[in-house]
């Protein structure tokens, strides 16, 4: 195996300073002069007609500058999802929300906003807008509102009552005769919770109006570029008069703002257009959470045959996700939980009918994972009953059924790499598998139990929808290095991750000597963003391309230069060689080439392939049997990355994922009261696991090479949460003998199932 200079190294990250200083600069951060302060007044019910709307007190209120509603505001059809810009003909994005409606379809739902010159005279002027409400009925469970007496939320459905865009179905083999050629069979319906991503800086952004009407936006969007295409859509502008840009760091994401950020960024251009000054709108956390795009809940049933060997030969998935008032990412999270169910076990006869379904609840987007957890919490369980049924080690089960490279399945491109066998024997060492089943004597209170979940996901968003990256990559007069990338570094290390890249590939290995532009439309090619677990394996393979193609220019000048071949010619640590013989350095090579007109731009322009990573997550638990209470004592996960850029990079994005992997198991979720209103909306209320809960957590990297990504790179951000739920509610299955067909597995639920 090639030994790399960086690739492959923990070298310290490129913001380590200025985010452990305190220094980065953050929207919520950004300051112009004679900037206003934007608010938004929200629905108290979750539908209702407007039937009047009085903004005459706030309007006359000193120190308010604009008052907007849906009288005086743009009023084209849009969506806040990055969809919009990205789905491929000959289906089309959902268009069903504008900047401010007469109709509200949730607790929260944008009524009207405010400018003004500080935010507590924004706060006083909403409170003086007189609306007046006709309620309508309201529907918050995706089942009942297909039912035929359920308003409809939308009225153009072509799929169906409250469904939006279309339904989603693939197929491979033969359903009815897989089941009729099955020994066993399995079907169970499971339930899936509302849940909310809780990224450390809200929604925000700035945005100013220059004389000639162009537009700039700081934002904490995930995707700068498609973003300025939505606001052109939106305000009838050239996207070339549409700037947006982070400002330069993002708070986190985790999925939440791939596409606008709510819509701060469409109501602080409206009234920055009003008014004529800049206006920054942030969400407070409350607002965060109830109208910014959450994790899609809903129902999902499985229906597995398979042979009395334990070959798996038949598997039906169904799901109906609850995409809340409007659709967002609704038609694509039910296509990637369908996608990646049918992805991770070789079996020949297999269908998925699933989709989305309006309700008045806050609207349901993409969060980390993306319709994935959705589908292994509910296979990963039938799996497991599967094996208990027929005397099987679960573990063994996977490994004689899982997807191998080459085997023919439902996704239109090759599995062309797997370390899942590894991942899985690697892991079930660490966790002491054998073990399982073992641990407990009779009579004990306090009962332990080891479960597992394995899974796949995507290295970036194509064929699903549009996908490609480009990327420059100059090398400077001084033999340094510059790297242009459009995708956003949300704290997951992107911008140290493809600095490496560029460094590795050009031959400059002082990472000093390389910087790093992101997420600016201005400057940097087009770019659709930082999500599908895509930036390292697509924007790297760009940077790569670009670093290959810079590096090529330097070779074949410099082989005029020294009067030597090309090809006896490569660039090490910032020296050009002949052979073992040191020439020249680059920085000399560089000064000279531009004292004479030369400049060395490299570009680097990808359509993708995909490089499915893969996954298997174990968990011991403890279950207190007198309180109900689940306490994870260890996390093991064994990752396939391809290969790891920068390991503590990927180890941290594991860490964190697996986390939140825990939250969606045993205490995160956003109930609704029968008047709509959010139960869970703040941090206050929302059960985050906290520093207590944190359990023992085991990252295992394994590494094969998957040749269509940077240095065999694939997509890890998103993998790290895929199968940690069903691994902790099959540990509870292997505690107490009770299967939970509803997550989360809070206390309060285990002690009724016990005592039941």
């Amino acid at each position: 195996m090639k030994e790399y200079k960086v690739i492959g190294k923990s070298i310290r990250r490129l913001d380590a300073w200025e985010k452990s200083a305190g220094t980065g600069t953050f929207t919520t951060d950004i300051y112009l002069p004679g900037m206003l302060f934007g608010k938004v007044l929200r629905s108290p019910y979750p539908h209702a007609r407007i039937k009047k709307i009085d903004t005459t007190k706030a309007e006359q209120l000193p120190g308010v500058e604009a008052v907007l509603c849906y009288k005086n505001s743009t009023r084209v059809i849009f969506n806040t999802s990055a969809t919009m810009t990205t789905t491929v003909p000959p289906m089309k994005p959902v268009l069903d929300q504008y900047i401010f409606d007469n109709v509200v379809r949730y607790v929260g739902d944008e009524v009207a906003a405010v400018a003004a010159v500080n935010e507590k005279i924004a706060v006083q002027a909403l409170e003086l807008i007189e609306v007046e409400y006709e309620p309508l009925s309201a529907v918050y469970d995706a089942k009942q509102a297909m039912t035929s007496d359920a308003l409809e939320i939308h009225s153009d459905c072509p799929a169906g009552k409250n469904i939006p865009g279309e339904i989603i179905h693939l197929e491979m083999g033969n359903l009815e005769q897989g089941f009729n050629e099955s020994d066993l069979i399995f079907e169970e319906e499971f339930k899936l919770p509302i849940v909310k991503q809780v990224q450390m800086e809200t929604q925000a952004a700035v945005a100013q109006v220059s004389i000639d009407g162009s537009i700039t936006v700081y934002s904490t969007t995930q995707t700068p570029h498609p973003s300025a295409q939505i606001l052109a859509h939106i305000f009838q502008l050239p996207v070339s008069k549409v700037r947006v840009l982070n400002p330069p760091y993002l708070g986190g994401g985790f999925g939440v703002r791939i596409g606008l950020s709510g819509k701060a960024e469409a109501i602080a251009t409206e009234l920055a257009m009003k008014t004529g000054k800049p206006v920054k709108v942030v969400y407070d956390r409350k607002e965060d959470f109830i109208a910014s795009d959450t994790r899609h809940g809903g129902y999902v049933t499985v229906k597995l045959g398979l042979k009395n060997d334990g070959v798996f030969h038949a598997l039906e998935l169904k799901a109906n996700l609850n995409t809340g008032a409007y659709c967002s990412f609704g038609v694509e999270a039910a296509g990637v939980l369908g996608a990646m169910g049918l992805s991770v076990y070789r079996i020949p006869h297999q269908v998925y009918h699933g989709h989305s379904t309006y309700t008045n609840c806050t609207p349901a987007g993409a969060m980390r994972g993306f319709g994935n957890p959705q589908a292994m919490f509910p296979i990963e369980s039938v799996v497991d009953m599967a094996a208990e049924r027929l005397g099987m080690d679960a573990k063994e089960l996977r490994l004689k059924n899982i997807i191998k490279p080459g085997d023919k399945w439902v996704l239109p491109y090759p599995c062309k790499s797997s370390g899942l066998p590894e991942c899985i024997e690697k892991g079930a060492r660490e966790i002491g598998w054998n073990n399982r089943g073992k641990l407990n004597k009779p009579g004990d209170k306090i009962r332990r139990g080891i479960g597992m979940g394995v899974g796949t996901h995507v290295s970036n968003s194509w064929p699903f929808c549009v996908d490609f990256s480009n990327a420059l990559v100059t090398i400077k007069s001084d033999g340094t290095i510059k790297v242009a990338s459009g995708v956003v570094d949300m704290g997951t290390g992107t911008k140290t991750s493809l600095a490496q890249i560029a460094a590795e590939t050009v031959g400059v290995y002082d990472m000093s000597k390389v910087s790093v532009t992101l997420a600016d439309t201005e400057s940097t090619p087009f770019e659709i963003g930082s999500h599908a677990s895509r930036s390292c394996y697509t924007a790297g393979q760009a940077v790569y391309l670009a670093a290959q193609d810079a590096r090529s220019q330097v070779l074949e000048y410099a082989a005029d230069y020294l009067k030597e071949r090309m090809e006896y010619l490569d660039i090490k640590d910032g020296v050009i060689y002949s052979g073992n013989e040191a020439r020249i350095s680059l920085a000399e090579l560089t000064e000279y080439a531009h004292l004479h007109n030369k400049q060395f731009l490299g570009v680097g322009k990808v359509v993708p392939s995909n490089a499915p990573p893969w996954e298997a997550h174990f968990a011991e638990v403890e279950v207190d049997t007198e309180t109900g209470q689940v306490r994870v004592i260890k996390l093991v996960a064994a990752h396939d990355v391809g290969k790891a850029i920068h390991p503590v990079i990927v180890e941290g994005q594991l860490e964190g994922g697996l986390v939140q992997g825990m939250g969606y198991a045993l205490s995160e979720e956003i109930r609704y009261n029968d008047k709509g209103k959010q139960l869970h909306d703040g941090i206050h209320k929302y059960m985050l696991p906290t520093a207590e809960d944190i359990p023992e957590i085991k990252v295992i990297l394994v590494e094969p090479h998957d040749p269509s990504g940077p240095y065999g790179a694939k997509g890890v951000g998103e993998t790290s949460l895929v199968p940690t739920a069903p691994a902790i509610t099959n540990a509870i299955y292997d505690a107490i003998g009770i299967r939970f067909k509803e997550i989360p597995v809070t206390e309060e639920k285990v002690f009724k199932a016990l005592y039941k």
